[in-house]
């Protein structure tokens, strides 16, 4: 049996389709790690994490970074399909809302107000934590490709 050379790679929202793209590799945070995917990979399906799904483009060139907050991903030797709460490429991410958002988790976290749902600010913290850093890929790409 031969090997696909590509993956299609389609990234869902309950509100839209972010991508549908042939790609080379998917990285992709899973609820309990890291997971590589090449053409071929053994079909699953994994929950995924709050992180970064990156890829790879099959024609080459850099690779393609996006934030993807919790969800489930369905692996086949010849496509991936991601269903995310959330999904957003760098440059749809507001880094000084997602900031703001992190000091708010934060004060919540340190705050002695017994009705504070830990669960609810440790959540709102990481997908906080995963906006700034995705965006700021954006900003220090865009930095380095202009010099």
């Amino acid at each position: 049996m031969q090997l696909p050379e590509a993956i299609e790679l389609i990234v869902v929202t309950p509100q839209r389709q972010l991508l549908r793209e042939k790609v080379a590799s998917v990285q992709l945070p899973g609820a309990s790690g890291e997971l590589g995917i090449l053409p071929g990979h053994a079909p699953l399906i994994t929950e995924l994490g709050n992180g970064e799904l990156g890829y790879k483009a099959s024609g080459g060139g850099e690779p393609v970074v996006l934030a993807v907050l919790s969800g489930f991903a369905e692996v086949l030797p010849d496509r991936v399909t991601v269903l995310a709460e959330t999904a957003e490429r760098p440059e749809e991410i507001d880094v000084a809302r997602a900031k703001e958002a992190l000091a708010r988790a934060e004060a919540r976290l340190k705050s002695t107000d017994p009705d504070v749902d830990w669960d609810r600010a440790t959540v709102a913290l990481q997908r906080a934590l995963v906006r700034i850093k995705v965006g700021e890929l954006r900003r220090h790409v865009h930095s380095h490709s202009s010099q």
